[in-house]
């Protein structure tokens, strides 16, 4: 740290200053209720602050308290999240509600170290809650903090290293404000999400650009040092869309791993086909359907584009095969025939399965 105490106070200052005339207007911001900072901000995960909004106000009138949401089927949880992904966010939330309740009878913990045991809640969601929510001096280091201090001090430590989050750790807690920890640190969040963006920044108008050590020297885009993520590994499927009288078919999927839970339509790799023709795929995928649901099908290839999805690690592509049949029994599988998709959790990959087959509106 090469700040003397009169540039930190300074620094605080500036920041503060700004923030108080400037800050952005969001929901979670009215109060400091400690519910809704950890809602908000387990929502915030992998999410646009505007996508989430909408999606705060409805989660908060179902469940306005840790009471009602620990006591919520799972079921009604993971459909009030439909559309946010990364379920198990919603399934931890939940955890973390029904810890308080069971555990802690409804008290929260108040320290960084305290919250940290509660389901879901890592480092930095356990710095936000604790200095927004009960003015402890925790820092909260998400994306945009190591963005901002990165630049700040042209800091060469690679971000992408679990190491790294200790340096941060260690600087920020020499300059958060004693006595407005919680605002200093949405102070933060806002500026790294405009004056100092990943992209298109704009640090000569920043309230505090006297102190971007990479502004001053040119260096803006230089910082912070990150190791490129390595490309979301391919997966081709068949997307299984069959139709009985009784609706369309839709699978559970297992209770862990990606979209643990959630229902749409069955799916078969297709890398267990790749010795086979195309043609051959698709007789071979009815051959075995066929043989484990013990009754007849036939699929189709209707000609539709294929489906793609992006998960964090994983890219898929769906090749939708179609099937009509009599309704049969489902006892060989976690399964269901559905004629109303809004009484089930359908997640975003399922819902572009749906419209590619026109089953939901664009």
């Amino acid at each position: 740290m090469k700040w003397s105490t009169t540039k930190i106070k300074a620094f605080r200052k500036n920041l503060l200053a700004w923030y108080d005339q400037d800050k952005r207007k969001l929901p979670w911001r009215e109060d400091h209720d400690p519910y809704h900072v950890l809602v908000s901000e387990i929502m915030l995960q992998q999410t646009q602050v505007q996508t989430v909004i909408p999606y705060y106000q409805r989660f908060i009138d179902q469940f306005p308290n840790v009471q009602t949401l620990a006591k919520a089927p799972e079921a009604k949880v993971l459909k009030a999240w439909e559309g946010l992904g990364y379920y198990s966010r919603a399934r931890h939330l939940q955890q973390a509600a029904q810890q308080l309740v069971r555990d802690y009878h409804g008290q929260w913990p108040t320290t960084a170290t305290g919250l940290v045991a509660l389901s879901g809640i890592g480092p930095y969601t356990a710095g936000a809650i604790a200095s927004i929510a009960f003015n402890q001096p925790e820092p909260a280091i998400d994306g945009n903090a190591f963005r901002v201090f990165a630049r700040l001090f042209c800091l060469t430590d690679d971000i992408t290293q679990p190491k790294t989050r200790l340096v941060f750790d260690q600087l920020i807690r020499k300059l958060i404000d004693p006595d407005r920890p919680g605002d200093f640190n949405q102070a933060i969040m806002d500026l790294g999400s405009s004056y100092m963006r990943a992209k298109e920044a704009d640090p000569a108008h920043s309230p505090v650009a006297a102190f971007d050590e990479s502004y001053q020297t040119g260096h803006v885009y230089d910082f912070p040092v990150k190791t490129k993520k390595k490309p979301p590994r391919p997966f081709s499927y068949y997307a299984l869309a069959i139709h009985s009288p009784q609706g369309w078919l839709f699978e559970q999927r297992p209770s862990q791993g990606l979209l643990a839970k959630l229902w749409g339509f069955p799916l078969v790799d297709q890398a267990e086909l790749k010795t086979l023709l195309v043609s051959d795929q698709i007789r071979e995928v009815s051959h075995r359907f066929a043989a484990e649901a013990d009754n007849p099908i036939t699929f189709t290839n209707p000609g539709l584009k294929p489906v793609k999805h992006t998960f964090t690690h994983q890219h898929w592509t769906m090749t939708i095969l179609t099937a009509e049949t009599a309704a049969f029994k489902l006892d060989y599988l976690p399964a269901r025939w559905v004629s109303d998709f809004s009484t089930i959790e359908i997640p975003t990959v399922q819902k572009k399965l749906l419209r590619a087959l026109n089953l939901l509106p664009a």
